[in-house]
């Protein structure tokens, strides 16, 4: 997932099972074969604010159709595989060197993919958008600073707000699962928060926001305001970017990655648009040569070949379309989606029909409120292996 992947479950917690996930397995018990004293996680003096808490994870289960954590379903071709097995080749020569470290050519590339006017110095990569996440928290969070999100959405959000020491404050969508803008301003200057995080399309409901919702809520934040556009590739044609809106406010920043439209999860790549202030900002806390070498080279083949890996977006937007209008169809409540993936319910004991797919050889994702759970969109051979075993459970 990213670990972009949306709404996260704990690990050990609902949709695992015994060895799954669970970060643990035989002989991993505590002391086991030191002969030294018993020791657990309570024992270490870790942060305060760490304590009871239990790390993101998603399911990972061997079954046949796996719909649960948003990847694009279509690998690469060969062309890009031989691309990339050259961009290695050539890299590999000089491993004994540190990367870029500043990544300027790979920030070239995605400033010309972005279009809107970008340059390389407004742009920046790192491991996964996690990461920028990550180093924009420790650059505008911290001790005694505060992060604002509307939830339901993605589930690291609060979780890298914590590990960086910021505060999360939960803000509520509404029931369509919109940000209604008169309660995001009021919840803003209620809690003055340092970072806003929106996600568009959200996370898990697939919700896209209107580019005024977008505006309202800058124009009010006190701070940097955050939109996730991990999953932007797939919205609806016609669908504005939060891109538009960077010219004039430099506390704005839009993220991306190039795990789900651009078929390149493993590669571990997301980046950002933004003002070269913020760019500046975000040099003061990252790591040093933080990409490497090969990272750089996979996604700079991947951008090149931008249009094959594009060229199945349509694909799944059809697929997911035609998704949402079975399950309506079987009298099932769902959000409308703008992603890769949809939220439908609403289920008496989810977790009974979770575990009913699974039966029947499909992963999907139990998360998001009560009562619904989340399918990733994928192959027309995956999606009707998908209809077919709900359909035997809705009988």
């Amino acid at each position: 997932m990213r670990p972009d992947d949306a709404t996260g479950t704990p690990t050990g917690g609902p949709g695992t099972r015994p060895g799954d996930a669970s970060g643990a397995g035989p002989g991993d018990a505590p002391g086991a074969g030191s002969g030294g004293p018993r020791v657990t996680l309570a024992d270490l003096p870790v942060r305060d604010d760490l304590r009871g808490r239990t790390p993101y994870g998603a399911p990972q289960i061997d079954v046949p159709v796996r719909l649960n954590t948003n990847e694009n379903p279509y690998g690469p071709s060969a062309s890009l595989v031989a691309g990339l097995a050259e961009a290695v080749r050539h890299g590999a020569a000089d491993l004994n060197r540190y990367p870029d470290r500043d990544a300027v050519a790979l920030r070239e590339d995605l400033a010309a993919y972005l279009g809107h006017g970008l340059t390389a110095d407004r742009v920046w990569a790192a491991n996964g958008s996690n990461e920028v996440l990550q180093q924009i928290l420790q650059a505008f969070g911290g001790p005694g600073r505060s992060a604002l999100g509307f939830e339901p959405s993605y589930s690291m959000h609060p979780i890298i707000t914590t590990g960086a020491s910021t505060e999360w404050i939960p803000g509520a969508r509404e029931d369509d699962f919109g940000i209604d803008p008169g309660k995001a301003v009021a919840a803003i200057e209620e809690h003055r928060p340092d970072v806003v995080f929106l996600t568009s399309p959200n996370n898990p409901t697939g919700t896209a926001l209107d580019p005024a919702v977008i505006a309202r809520i800058v124009e009010a934040a006190p701070g940097m305001v955050v939109v996730d556009e991990a999953y932007f590739e797939f919205a609806r044609t016609g669908t504005p970017s939060a891109l538009t809106l960077l010219p004039d406010n430099p506390r704005l920043i839009v993220t991306r990655t190039m795990s789900k439209a651009f078929a390149m999860a493993g590669t571990r790549l997301g980046y950002l648009a933004a003002h070269p202030a913020v760019i500046e900002a975000l040099l003061l806390v990252r790591l040093p040569y933080h990409l490497s070498t090969l990272t750089q080279a996979a996604a700079r083949v991947a951008l090149a070949h931008r249009a094959e890996l594009l060229g199945t977006v349509d694909t799944l937007r059809a697929e997911r379309d035609a998704t949402v209008e079975w399950l309506r169809g079987h009298g099932l409540k769902v959000a409308d989606s703008d992603a890769n993936f949809v939220l439908f319910g609403v289920f008496d004991d989810r977790r009974a029909v979770w575990e009913g797919l699974l039966e029947r050889g499909v992963l999907i994702r139990e998360v998001g409120p009560p009562g619904w759970l989340r399918v990733s969109i994928g192959t027309a051979e995956e999606m009707a292996a998908f209809r077919a075993a709900l359909e035997g459970i809705l009988r």
